[in-house]
């Protein structure tokens, strides 16, 4: 509205610019408020009056069309701002029920479990939503901790909701079933009931007690990372690919064997989504996990995550395209140690 005004008053009144003090009211109902958006286009309405009557475009009636185009699009832009603004509450409680509806699906984990300590990392590549399709739970049963670490098919409500199945079905199985191959079966007809057509989730359940090792049981999903108390670093993969949860009508067998990997005293287990490994630099590279175990060696379990979680985002040199979840069990060196 100043350079129009500008140049108004320097190239005088033949030159036509006046109109354009509408731009100001415009502007304003894009971005402001309603009553910024009026308060602008008062003063814009105004300001066309006066430098009308600087150029005397009245007397010829040349200065009513500006003023007609001022108060349109005033009026225009108090509309659009009211129902900009009606659109961003609405947003804003979906993003409120979005957030509990979070808290109620993936509840807090235990910071110890047993002989266990336990952290959590979840980043959803959706941030307007704040939720996605990764899922995580951990619960002590008589059988020892146990735990899954799934990602769900899609985006969305839909794979919302196929992870509250996976959750809820995991949370009864867990207390329920003796061992982890029951566990999984019974997630399995759970999800069976629930999904459609090919929809799946892939998913590693995990058993850990007070032995020497932990059993894992993987449906399709990224094999978890070992870091040994020694330094040693290794994925802890399936003897056998196995088909994930909701596609067991497509497969010729009885579903993923359970199977022991070493876990003793300052161990760590890191289970992941695929939105970790599959982050890429601009160079298209993914994720190098196992040579970025190093920064797991903080003694808090959950700075340690977040040491990595903040390595990931800078390897991806921005947001992550995908849902991103961690969950690190760290075995206590002695019974002492502090959870």
């Amino acid at each position: 509205m100043a350079v129009v005004t500008a140049v108004d008053v320097t190239a005088g009144p033949g030159v036509g610019f006046l109109p354009l003090v509408s731009l100001g009211p415009a502007f304003a109902g894009l971005v402001g408020g309603w009553r910024r958006t009026a308060v602008v286009g008062s003063a814009a309405f105004l300001l066309c009056l006066g430098l009308g009557m600087y150029d005397g475009l009245f007397e010829g009636r040349r200065g009513l069309p500006a003023l007609l185009s001022v108060a349109g699009v005033t009026v225009a832009g108090v509309v659009a701002a009211v129902m900009r603004q009606r659109r961003e509450a609405e947003l804003a409680n979906v993003r409120s029920i979005a957030e509990v509806a979070q808290r109620v699906l993936l509840r807090p984990v235990p910071r110890g479990a047993g002989p266990l300590r336990i952290a959590v990392s979840y980043t959803s590549a959706v941030a307007e939503a704040r939720i996605g399709g990764d899922l995580y739970e951990v619960v002590t049963s008589p059988g020892g901790v146990r735990i899954i670490v799934g990602d769900v098919q899609g985006k969305g409500l839909e794979a919302v909701e196929s992870a509250a199945v996976v959750l809820g079905a995991f949370r009864e199985a867990a207390h329920d079933e003796t061992d982890l191959t029951a566990v999984g079966a019974r997630v399995e007809r759970a999800l069976g009931r629930h999904l459609g057509g090919e929809r799946f989730v892939t998913a590693v359940l995990a058993e850990i007690g007070d032995g020497p090792s932990a059993t894992l049981l993987n449906f399709g999903h990224p094999a978890p990372l070992v870091v040994r108390a020694g330094g040693g670093v290794d994925f802890a993969a399936p003897p056998e690919r196995a088909l994930p949860l909701g596609l067991a009508a497509y497969g010729d067998g009885d579903g993923p064997k359970p199977h022991t990997v070493p876990f003793v005293a300052g161990d760590q287990l890191l289970f992941y989504t695929d939105g970790v490994t599959e982050a890429r630099d601009g160079g298209g590279r993914f994720y190098p996990l196992d040579t970025r175990a190093r920064l797991l060696k903080d003694d808090d379990p959950e700075e340690a995550l977040r040491a990595v979680r903040e390595d990931v985002v800078a390897h991806a040199e921005g947001p992550l395209h995908d849902d991103a979840a961690m969950l690190l069990v760290r075995y206590r060196e002695a019974p002492g140690e502090d959870r």
